[in-house]
């Protein structure tokens, strides 16, 4: 599956897609193989701070937590933009997660940015591409800069904007056609 992994994409929520978890959501796939795959909503800020839930991250990053997705939430994944982007591990550009034994010194000279996420998003073998033919999800190359997007509540539109065509209507939908 090498070819055909998702792994650096995101995965943009199609109007279709109803799931309360996933509605208007932009997910970066970390790990994707035969057996499924893994990924982090972008876009879900929380109201905890990263000082409150992970002090020994607060000096990479002092904003807050992000809600990964509905797998999981009281695991913590941490995405890192590393000055020298990892030899393995990199899920797009110079973003990798941080291992779990990572020494914190080391790290402070190694990532110029961090993002803290609760649980995360999971699929079992075959269940994305299942949704994927349903037409559930919009496939993006992710770019480094959506990990660190600063607007959540744009990310959606703007990363379906930036795919061109007609996907450019769908970032345009109202939340709630039907209030149209």
């Amino acid at each position: 599956m090498a070819e055909s992994s998702l792994k650096g994409k995101l995965l943009i929520a199609a109007p279709l897609l109803i799931d309360p978890n996933f509605h208007r959501t932009v997910v970066l796939v970390i790990e994707h193989s035969e057996e499924g795959a893994l990924g982090v909503v972008l876009n879900r800020p929380t109201e905890l701070s990263v000082s409150e839930a992970v002090p020994e991250l607060a000096g990479f990053d002092d904003g807050c937590v992000f809600a990964g997705g509905p797998v999981q939430p009281e695991a913590v994944i941490a995405l890192a933009e590393y000055a020298v982007p990892p030899q393995d591990g990199a899920v797009c550009g110079p973003i990798a997660p941080i291992g779990v034994d990572s020494d914190m010194d080391t790290l402070a000279e190694e990532v110029t940015r961090v993002r803290v996420y609760a649980g995360y998003s999971g699929w079992g073998e075959g269940q994305l591409e299942g949704e994927l033919e349903e037409d559930a999800w919009f496939v993006e190359p992710a770019l480094p800069g959506d990990v660190f997007c600063t607007d959540a509540d744009t990310l959606w539109s703007h990363v379906l904007e930036r795919k061109g065509g007609e996907y450019r209507l769908v970032a345009r939908m109202p939340e709630d056609p039907g209030l149209n």
